[in-house]
């Protein structure tokens, strides 16, 4: 993977890179990524709650306090925060990012929001780095797109994962959308279900409330 997950989809919301109702080509945002600014305030724009629903997608999670969670691809930690909230005090947040300047972005916000149950991970892209038996629930948002080799991946996620443990894909559909990749970089959601059948997932539930968003939850068989 030779560009940083969370600044490739951050310029897929900026509107200097697109208008609302075209995406951003693949070339705009390669000359765009290198500008750490410009990708916080596209992950952290108000108008994207409107279609990413952030609070209703941590409640039908179903988060219950002491859950552990890795927020793979956690940007500015946009879905980490919340999440923080809804495990509490016991549980926690591993906000999870390949790019340094996130991740010193979502230190400074942990800081000064007193925030206790987040630690930051600065990862490898093919590698989350964090321990054995150790997550609950695996939460990747708008990310496994950019994931290279998903099978090692998933190989790493096995073992991360506890016992009734869940992993959850939230990505954008495959068809033209007024935000998002190129269709072309897309997974379908179907070519999705049956790369986590062959690594030993089943689809658990899937949410139906996203706009422009598939939301499959899986559990190991």
């Amino acid at each position: 993977m030779t560009r940083t997950i969370l600044a490739f989809f951050a310029l897929l919301l900026d509107p200097a890179a697109g208008s609302p109702q075209q995406p951003a080509t693949s070339e705009e945002m390669h000359r765009r990524h290198r500008d750490p600014q410009s990708m916080i305030r596209a992950l952290e724009d108000p108008a994207r709650d409107a279609y990413q629903k952030p609070d209703e997608v941590v409640a039908a999670l179903g988060l219950r306090p002491g859950d552990v969670v890795a927020d793979i691809g956690a940007g500015t930690g946009y879905f980490a925060l919340r999440f923080a909230r809804a495990v509490g005090d016991t549980g926690r947040v591993y906000a999870v990012d390949i790019s340094p300047e996130m991740v010193r972005h979502m230190n400074r916000r942990i800081r000064d929001e007193g925030v206790g149950n987040v630690v930051t991970v600065l990862a490898d892209p093919g590698d989350p780095l964090l321990r054995d038996a150790s997550v609950d629930w695996f939460v990747i948002v708008d990310t496994w797109h950019h994931i290279e080799d998903r099978e090692g991946y998933l190989r790493h996620i096995e073992r991360m994962l506890r016992p009734g443990g869940h992993v959850v894909h939230i990505d954008f559909q495959k068809r033209e959308l007024p935000v998002g990749p190129p269709v072309s970089e897309k997974i379908a959601r179907d070519d999705l279900v049956r790369q986590m059948a062959a690594a030993g997932y089943h689809l658990d539930r899937e949410p139906t409330f996203l706009p422009y968003q598939y939301f499959l939850v899986f559990a190991p068989d």
